[in-house]
């Protein structure tokens, strides 16, 4: 059985930090892209990064880009997105998904490229 399980959301303050997990089960963990997305209340899920599946390669969007931090253990088939400077304009959902790819181009925010996806951590920001 396929599953991608969030977990590090909560509750945090302005300026604060998280460090949010992924972990994968029932698919070649190491022959997939990861991505992480979030989706604010009101908005639709946009692409906040990407780690391709060698580690190799990184994408940020821009809102995040100096502040989150995408990384991966292909031996515990967890992913990680390492969130610093937590604003108010950062809570959402937080999603992670599986994309069968080796790269992670500019395009990596186009969801309909993922196959499997995580249910999601919420993040709040609040003081």
């Amino acid at each position: 059985q396929v599953q991608l399980v969030e977990s590090g959301g909560g509750l945090v303050q302005p300026g604060g930090s998280l460090r949010l997990s992924c972990v994968a089960s029932g698919f070649s963990f190491d022959a997939h892209n990861i991505g992480w997305f979030r989706r604010a209340p009101g908005k639709q899920r946009e692409g906040v990064s990407c780690i391709s599946s060698s580690d190799r390669s990184t994408q940020y969007a821009a809102s995040v880009k100096g502040r989150l931090t995408v990384s991966r253990d292909n031996a515990k088939n967890t992913a990680y997105l390492e969130m610093d400077n937590l604003n108010p304009e950062d809570p959402a959902v937080y999603y992670c998904a599986a994309d069968r790819a080796f790269y992670c181009s500019e395009n990596y925010d186009y969801e309909e490229l993922y196959r499997f996806w995580g249910l999601g951590t919420q993040v709040t920001v609040s003081s």
